[in-house]
């Protein structure tokens, strides 16, 4: 039976113009019948979705993490499943999911119908996939341009990172769990749902996208040469190794600061502090290859 689908492609991003027409002729040969939404900026994404969602029986976004963030919260409102082109820089929920990068193949996985229902976190009425943050992250995305972003890939972050770590001050922030009051001056407090973010560094050591959890870290540096052990274990998720990094985890948290602090969810800045954190276990069907084990 053919298929019906709205197929968003985020044409500014890394791979987006290029890989528009590929994935307009493969997906038509699998048997799909396109619904093909023209895109100007991310912001129509949510308006495209509900405007032509009850037509279809599922969305395929192309696009890296800030495309996918733009669409997550009006795909919980039409009820609806997620494929994934990944086209971006990061690509981070697909790198979790195990989807491959190549558009043919991540046209094969949509085609076998293999759905798989995850996580989503949720800060202040916003859904994300992979991490909410606020302090040296938000500073990383308001620096990052797209023109780095094209040219260097995933260093991109890494060069940005760098560049504005001198400039990063500390910020006193009030971490509320089950009750419990947890003051800290922080540099970075990072909530996550998935495993990866920032271009492939894992959240947690043990994270899943399915573990009904929340993992949180805050980073307490006060030298700083600590930056460097931590660039080393981060990319494993093993920075919770280190004193001056604190890590919990749980399904609820709430944080606030003295000044507010904007948040930033798969690299989007979409709200502020004070801010609720909620886990929606399950609560979004996406499109994975049939073994998958993130």
């Amino acid at each position: 039976m053919t298929k019906k689908a709205l197929l968003l492609i985020n044409r500014h991003s890394r791979r987006g113009q290029h890989s528009f027409a590929q994935a307009v002729d493969i997906l038509n040969d699998l048997g799909f019948e396109l619904i093909v939404a023209p895109i100007k900026s991310s912001e129509e994404l949510p308006r495209l979705v509900r405007q032509h969602g009850h037509k279809v029986d599922l969305v395929i976004v192309g696009g890296g993490d800030g495309t996918l963030n733009g669409v997550v919260d009006s795909l919980m409102d039409m009820h609806l499943p997620l494929g994934i082109l990944p086209l971006g820089t990061a690509n981070d929920l697909a790198r979790t999911l195990k989807i491959p990068f190549g558009i043919p193949q991540a046209c094969q996985v949509i085609a076998e119908g293999h759905l798989k229902y995850i996580d989503l976190g949720w800060v202040n009425g916003k859904y994300f996939f992979n991490v909410a943050s606020l302090g040296l992250s938000v500073d990383i995305t308001e620096k990052l341009s797209k023109g780095a972003k094209r040219r260097w890939g995933v260093l991109a972050y890494a060069m940005t990172a760098l560049q504005v770590m001198s400039q990063t001050r500390p910020f006193h922030a009030r971490i509320i769990m089950n009750g419990e009051r947890i003051d800290v001056k922080t540099i970075q407090i990072a909530v996550g749902n998935g495993r990866f973010y920032g271009g492939g560094m894992a959240v947690a050591e043990d994270a899943t996208i399915d573990d009904q959890r929340l993992d949180l870290y805050s980073l307490e540096l006060q030298y700083w040469w600590q930056i460097f052990p931590l660039l080393w274990r981060l990319p494993q998720g093993q920075h919770g190794d280190l004193h001056w990094v604190r890590t919990l985890e749980g399904e609820h948290f709430e944080i606030n600061t003295r000044k507010v602090q904007e948040i930033n969810t798969d690299g989007e800045i979409v709200t502020g502090t004070p801010a609720v954190f909620r886990v929606i276990p399950q609560s979004l069907g996406v499109f994975v290859p049939k073994i998958v084990n993130p």
